[in-house]
């Protein structure tokens, strides 16, 4: 079994079902071989910058998008100070499969370089 599996069973079955789904479209439009469990929750990455997770939390289940806020989608909640965004899920009737696959199409090519702002800002300036 592998890891993101053994997060979905940390859950009640409506909540990893759920996540299942989401996996699913995930892997399908990110790769499968680009997810791993990042800081605690199952993430994908386009190259080294993370650009799609999901976590639970006291709202449901949480697909974050890291540059969500420069999505044409002004349904995504903002989430911090930086770019990210989220669409919250409570039950696995309530996702709109084909909003869903155009947010992760854009995802993959509206990819913010949260690495290298990191580095940038460990450096610090010139």
């Amino acid at each position: 079994m592998d890891e993101i599996t053994e997060y979905h069973r940390l859950y009640s079955s409506a909540q990893a079902k759920l996540m299942g789904k989401l996996r699913e479209e995930l892997d399908k439009f990110l790769g499968k071989e680009n997810s791993r469990l990042w800081h605690g929750a199952p993430v994908w990455f386009v190259g080294e910058n993370p650009v799609a997770g999901y976590s639970v939390n006291n709202r449901g289940v949480c697909l974050l998008f890291w540059n969500g806020k420069k999505f044409k989608d002004d349904s995504l909640h903002p989430v911090g100070k930086f770019f990210a965004a989220e669409l919250r899920y409570a039950d696995i009737d309530e996702i709109e499969f084909t909003k869903l696959r155009a947010l992760l199409k854009e995802s993959k090519t509206q990819v913010w370089d949260s690495v290298g702002h990191m580095r940038k800002a460990r450096i610090g300036p010139k």
